[in-house]
């Protein structure tokens, strides 16, 4: 009988950890038929509420979705994923903010390896491509407390099953790659899962083992390429580095090695 209750008690531990563990790594997920951006519609939350908890919010169609350099996200409505997810209490020092962004971009890496998605490799600062093509894009909005970020709205477009890009030519998705449709919802999931535990796993780890294994799947990297400066000078160039801030590192015909924020360098491919 007594090593019956300890059974028992024994049990009822388990699943309240199991329990625990899982609500650690579950968030509240939003699904909206239309919005102007997702990110906005998290920034508006947030703003309503600060005591928000990590939640996902998902749009079937974005009316004014961005990328990077303020380009407009181009998606078929229910075709694609184009979604925003709040991660709260980060306290990630705001000099490694690019920690966050290189986390985000191997782990929607990672989810498309899972898929046999091959030739996959990370374009500066946080673009995914599949074959040079692009397939997935990363904006992300911190929100500051002090000298780190407390909170990071990370907003994912990913195109999943849309065949047709009128806008940008350079677009592929994992159906025209794989040639088969995907479930959104399920690959939301995976994603969403991903992105969250690898955050929270990574975020204390030293920036310079982050941006190891960024580089290992950074485009161009070590390879002569056509850059164009923010006067319009084209030159050829060649990453050496990216920078604990995030800051591409290009080595020009003169062997000196300059550092280029974003919106100050383009490359021409």
């Amino acid at each position: 009988m007594q090593s019956y209750y300890f059974l028992v008690f024994f049990a009822v531990i388990k699943i309240r950890f199991f329990n625990s563990f899982f609500k650690l790594f579950s968030m509240r997920s939003i699904k909206v038929l239309a919005t102007n951006s997702t990110n906005v519609f998290l920034r508006e939350k947030l703003q309503a509420n600060p005591f928000t908890e990590n939640c996902c919010v998902r749009a079937i169609t974005q009316t004014q979705g961005k990328g990077q350099r303020g380009a407009a996200w181009e998606s078929e409505p229910a075709k694609n994923l184009t979604f925003s997810v709040l991660l709260t209490r980060l306290d990630i020092p705001v000099e490694e903010q690019f920690k966050l962004s290189a986390i985000t971009a191997l782990a929607v890496l990672k989810v498309l390896k899972q898929l046999d998605v091959a030739n996959l490799q990370l374009k500066w600062p946080n673009d995914i491509l599949a074959d040079k093509k692009k397939i997935a894009g990363i904006l992300i909005e911190n929100r500051l407390e002090g000298k780190n970020i407390k909170n990071a709205i990370i907003g994912i477009g990913l195109n999943v099953n849309q065949e047709n890009f009128i806008w940008a030519p350079r677009a592929t998705s994992v159906k025209l790659l794989k040639q088969k449709s995907y479930d959104c919802d399920i690959l939301l999931q995976k994603l969403v899962d991903h992105l969250e535990k690898d955050v929270y796993k990574l975020k204390n780890l030293p920036i310079e083992t982050i941006l190891t294994t960024y580089k290992k799947y950074l485009f161009k990297f070590e390879t002569p390429c056509t850059f164009e400066t923010k006067t319009g000078q084209q030159k050829t160039g060649i990453i050496k580095n990216v920078s604990k801030q995030g800051k591409l590192i290009i080595a020009f015909g003169d062997g000196i090695l300059q550092e280029f924020a974003l919106k100050e360098v383009k490359m021409l491919y």
